[in-house]
């Protein structure tokens, strides 16, 4: 087949490539905004397409049969309403229109990225965005794989390597909220490797599927092993999330922001995942975080980069 894979340059969508490059059954294509700033991968063509104008996605998806559609706005989970990055206009409007060109182009097959938690009734922007998107590729008629990831984590999130950063170089780290939280995180390669077989499997054709650690495990734990992986420890400092508001509604108007109040609400989430039916599916293990942090990152002072 021809399978476009939409966010094919971005944190997850580069390694979704890397998986179905590895099959080498299909000729992949990838949908970036701008082909030309992309890295070039052998074997690999690159499309203009972008989710705010569909005459690019009617052009792009032209000759495709399957689409896995992993586009995320620059600088998530913060939004920038003048800019266009919001849920509702990528997440929400964009899969909508990205739906209809693919239908409009006779696509058979298509593998969205949700999130964990999505379901109808939800207040938050994220989830009203992302339900918004699965109704759409649920109800267009083509097959469809909705994939429903925990926190994902992996060499160059924008989450995670936040608090790598602050292990290495603070002498505190700061936690927003209790510290309580539970989160089931799951490496970016395992959600490449299910995303890529999904592409594939008849078994998954028309299913929702979540994806996490089979335990759950609370933010301060996330942070005690992180300190475990890197070999350092450091106090832990617990900020409430109402608190850490009030800079951040004044923060999120500056250029690339690091923080908002929807981003803290969306940080301090606790959504439980059952893997279990992924697991099935696709033959997959979730690995730990322990063992999935010490695949990219090294001890501090030990001579290799993180």
């Amino acid at each position: 087949m021809r399978v476009l894979v939409a966010g094919g340059t971005g944190f997850i969508g580069r390694r979704v490539v890397d998986e179905l490059r590895k099959t080498g059954r299909h000729r992949l294509v990838v949908m970036t905004r701008d082909p030309a700033r992309s890295r070039p991968v052998e074997d690999v063509e690159y499309v203009r397409g972008d989710v705010s104008d569909a005459a690019s996605l009617e052009e792009a998806t032209r000759g495709i049969e399957a689409v896995v559609h992993c586009v995320q706005f620059p600088n998530h989970p913060v939004e920038s309403p003048s800019r266009g990055w919001t849920y509702e206009k990528v997440d929400g409007e964009g899969t909508e229109r990205m739906v209809a060109a693919c239908k409009e182009n006779g696509v058979r097959r298509f593998v969205y990225l949700s999130g964990a938690g999505v379901r109808p009734g939800r207040t938050e922007s994220w989830f009203k965005a992302k339900e918004r998107a699965e109704r759409a590729v649920m109800q267009s008629g083509m097959e469809y794989v909705i994939i429903r990831p925990s926190w994902i984590y992996g060499p160059d999130d924008r989450s995670m390597n936040k608090f790598v950063t602050f292990v290495k170089l603070l002498p505190v780290v700061p936690v927003i909220g209790s510290g309580q939280e539970q989160v089931q995180p799951v490496s970016v390669f395992d959600v490449a490797a299910v995303v890529a077989r999904a592409v594939d499997e008849p078994a998954a054709t028309n299913k929702v599927f979540e994806l996490g650690s089979r335990e759950p495990i609370s933010m301060d734990g996330i942070m005690q092993t992180l300190m475990k992986v890197l070999g350092k420890q450091r106090p832990l400092v617990h900020q409430p999330a109402w608190l850490v508001k009030i800079p951040a509604a004044l923060i999120q108007y500056l250029p690339n922001a690091p923080l908002s109040p929807g981003a803290v609400d969306f940080i301090t989430m606790d959504e439980r995942v059952d893997p279990s039916s992924a697991e099935h599916a696709f033959g997959v293990r979730f690995t730990p975080l322990e063992e999935g942090l010490r695949s990219y990152l090294r001890p501090v002072g030990a001579g290799s980069r993180s």
